[in-house]
């Protein structure tokens, strides 16, 4: 993260200082205000973060004295001890794991966060070199950063909002494009952790037992899985609003019926949230002021708009590269940049570059966001491959975007 932060803060600076040299000036003015803006915002982010967090960790403390993350773990063991063979399979990485991963299916990314969050405490207890990202924590960062997502609750209910006559049209290329993220960020983490190694080698690993064969309830489980991308993609409006209320009382429901004492158990856990929202400040910070920086001075636009006019002919145009830009640097900036753009008459909800936009949206991830929460909370300082993995995850998100939405409409013609 030291090269990141500096390439972001130099870049910046840079093309500031040649624009206050060779322009109107007021460039240096702009780019101090987001300084002081972007390090101002990073608190109050966090501190919203309080409630997410005590909320979710809440629910999860339930689940795993109920039984239900063991549980979940144990029915995707097979698939999970072939991804993370240095795991034991009954560790509790594996359940925070599960949790984690169904939460960006269903488009819950404020839930996504602090399981995700849990799941790198864990993986970093079995971590043989601390503050240096383990293989498990880059490859589990990378399957977070595909998102692979049945239902984008966000884009559906703004697609709704700006009156599109089909909301859930994203689902489709959303659920296509976060399958070859998914794909691609797995090999790149098991690829890349060849050439870039760990500061010494690592300790010899206990030898473990065989992967366990597939059981018939993982069969199952799967084919449950694959069940619902039809059902998503016909009722995915009438079923978001659902998903939040139903897990919430899903879990505690769940803990009752095994007798755990909800109330105490979900305080217990959501007291860690405030002690993890207010260690990931100076990472937001750090992070936060460097977005800040890069979009204030122009350096965006300055790639971005010329390279945008040689890709418009085949369907992705500027905006649809500011909007991958911007959504792997920003999450807020993306979705106030999506929802300005689903309410330009020139561009709407309902044409060829309104469901790319928002089927871009919902298939990248922020990256330098999850980069600096997740490894910020647990100390890691040496992030090895997970930023190239990130970013390899979103450009095959976009190029596969690209052509689902071109083969789904004829943009020619829009």
């Amino acid at each position: 993260m030291n090269a990141v932060f500096l390439v972001l803060v130099a870049a910046s600076f840079a093309a500031a200082a040649w624009t206050e040299v060779s322009g109107p000036g007021g460039a240096m003015e702009a780019l101090s205000a987001a300084i002081v803006e972007q390090a101002a915002a990073s608190v109050p982010l966090a501190f919203g973060l309080i409630g997410i967090m005590a909320l979710f960790l809440g629910l999860m403390k339930v689940a795993e004295a109920a039984g239900l993350l063991d549980s979940v773990a144990r029915l995707l063991r097979p698939l999970l001890t072939r991804l993370f063979p240095e795991i034991p399979a009954d560790h509790p990485a594996m359940g925070a794991m599960v949790m984690n991963i169904a939460a960006n299916l269903l488009g819950l990314g404020n839930a996504a966060t602090p399981f995700g969050i849990r799941a790198m405490e864990h993986l970093e207890r079995l971590n043989p070199h601390p503050g240096t990202a383990s293989n498990a924590q880059v490859l589990f960062l990378a399957i977070n950063t595909a998102g692979l997502t049945l239902l984008p609750t966000k884009v559906i209910a703004l697609r709704a909002s700006t009156g599109a006559a089909d909301p859930a049209a994203v689902v489709g290329p959303t659920l296509a494009a976060t399958l070859v993220a998914l794909v691609v960020a797995v090999l790149a983490a098991r690829g890349l952790q060849r050439v870039s190694p760990a500061p010494v080698p690592l300790p010899s690993l206990p030898r473990r037992d065989p992967a366990p064969p597939l059981s018939w309830p993982s069969v199952v489980a799967v084919v449950v899985l694959l069940a619902l991308v039809p059902l998503l993609l016909a009722y995915g409006t009438l079923i978001g609003p659902w998903l939040l209320p139903g897990l919430v009382a899903g879990i505690l429901l769940y803990g009752a019926a095994k007798r755990v004492a909800v109330y105490e158990t979900f305080v217990a856990g959501a007291r860690a949230g405030f002690g993890v929202a207010v260690k990931i400040i100076p990472y937001l910070v750090a992070i936060l002021m460097a977005v800040g920086m890069i979009r204030a001075s122009g350096v965006l636009a300055a790639i971005l708009e010329p390279l945008g006019r040689l890709t418009a002919p085949l369907g992705l145009p500027a905006e649809a590269l500011m909007m991958a830009a911007m959504r792997t640097l920003s999450g807020s900036g993306s979705y106030g940049l999506l929802a300005a753009q689903m309410k330009d008459p020139a561009i709407g909800p309902d044409g060829y570059l309104g469901i790319l936009l928002g089927t871009l949206y919902g298939s990248t991830e922020t990256t330098f966001y999850v980069l600096a929460v997740y490894f910020g909370a647990v100390g890691i300082r040496r992030i090895r491959h997970a930023l190239v993995v990130g970013l390899l995850a979103d450009l095959s998100a976009l190029i596969a975007a690209l052509l689902v939405c071109s083969w789904l409409s004829t943009p020619i013609a829009q």
